[in-house]
């Protein structure tokens, strides 16, 4: 069933989250009033949890609508930015909630490239390849991607631990780190959305790269993912797509801070490691678009599953490092963004592990096998360090 050509399930999601939002702001400082008990912070959480991830997926849902209309690399450039907003501001709402938690950003970012990079990646890598054998991508474009990653994560995470901050940015290297980490994110969505663009897209078989005399050329048989940018005929759907989507995103900001509330509670009292709420935060926001990723690996579109596991990753460090420093700044926040040796070395070994994954022409199911057994890795010693 649609209504006005919008599934009723939209409709569903659409009126659910404003119908949380509307009860939590009326009731909410009731409901989380101090003191918080076991019962009434499960049952929110609960509520919350649910209403963010369908919001999420409704998010997800549109922003896949608008990729398929407009073409590679913008329709998945839209997927992963608003998925990276609702992160940066669900960090965000932790960080300035009642509790303590400076490390918050630094946990989340690791969090998301463990479970990105390690856990829904090698998924797409072992699917992918069960049902289709060895896929190809794009070389020069997961290069791009990693080196970026390799940068700015050694920039945000490992640098400021020899600092003399002890893992926290003094205010001037602060400013100058998130200025460079924006630009430098800036300069890379301009190039991957305009003269570098072929790199993001699945080569013909047999090749590693699209050249450049090709980009224009791509064949609309090859896969929905290469189609052109929309006709003048699609931008009706186009602007109800984006409406739908900002409608889908506002619920989950209204919601921030009271979700954030209960996370705090449940960690403290679970005496939990308080990584876990980075955790929690990147399963929340990650999950509809790793099941996209996933979806397109099975698909045999390798290319945009890369696109949206490894992009992901570098928008969550592009706009999540800038945005938590900036708080910090102004708010006077503790921000510490250095993490632990133990974590240097994984990610260390997840860099050189992706390296060395998306350095052929194809992918293999035993490539996926050990990115799960690194993420696996990483989950044992989050709770046994």
């Amino acid at each position: 069933m649609r209504v006005n050509g919008i599934p009723n399930t939209t409709w569903l999601k659409l009126g659910w989250a404003w119908l949380v939002v509307i009860a939590f702001t009326v009731y909410g400082g009731t409901w989380l009033a101090e003191p918080l008990t076991p019962a009434t912070a499960a049952a929110c959480f609960a509520v919350l949890f649910f209403t963010i991830v369908a919001a999420s997926f409704g998010v997800v849902h549109e922003a896949d609508l608008l990729a398929h209309k407009l073409g590679e690399p913008y329709g998945t450039l839209i997927l992963t930015l608003s998925i990276v907003s609702i992160e940066v501001i669900l960090i965000a709402s932790v960080l300035l909630g009642p509790g303590e938690f400076p490390t918050i950003g630094r946990d989340s970012i690791f969090a998301v490239m463990m479970i990105i990079v390690n856990l829904v990646m090698g998924i797409c890598v072992i699917v992918g390849g069960l049902k289709h054998g060895e896929q190809e991508f794009n070389a020069q474009g997961a290069n791009a991607y990693l080196s970026m990653i390799a940068l700015l994560t050694g920039t945000a995470l490992v640098l400021p631990n020899h600092l003399s901050g002890a893992g926290e940015f003094a205010p001037l290297q602060a400013w100058t780190i998130a200025a460079v980490t924006a630009a430098l994110y800036a300069v890379f969505l301009l190039l991957q959305m305009r003269s570098e663009s072929r790199l993001f897209i699945q080569p013909r078989p047999g090749m590693m790269a699209v050249p450049a005399r090709a980009t224009t050329s791509i064949s609309p048989s090859q896969g929905a993912q290469y189609r052109a940018p929309a006709a003048t005929g699609d931008r009706a759907a186009i602007l109800t797509s984006s409406l739908l989507l900002l409608g889908m995103i506002i619920p989950i900001v209204l919601l921030a801070h009271h979700l954030a509330i209960v996370i705090d509670y449940g960690v403290a009292t679970a005496g939990a490691p308080v990584a876990v709420s980075g955790v929690l935060i990147a399963i929340i926001v990650f999950t509809p678009e790793s099941l996209t990723a996933i979806k397109a690996a099975l698909n045999n579109e390798m290319q945009r599953a890369i696109n949206l596991c490894l992009g992901a990753f570098v928008s969550t460090v592009g706009l999540t490092v800038p945005a938590v420093l900036v708080i910090g700044l102004i708010t006077g926040k503790q921000v510490v963004m250095g993490i632990s040796p133990l974590e240097t070395v994984l990610l260390a070994l997840t860099l050189v592990l992706g390296m060395l994954t998306f350095n052929g022409q194809r992918t293999s199911v035993m490539q996926g096998a050990m990115h799960l057994a690194l993420f696996i890795t990483y989950g044992f010693l989050l709770f046994f360090p």
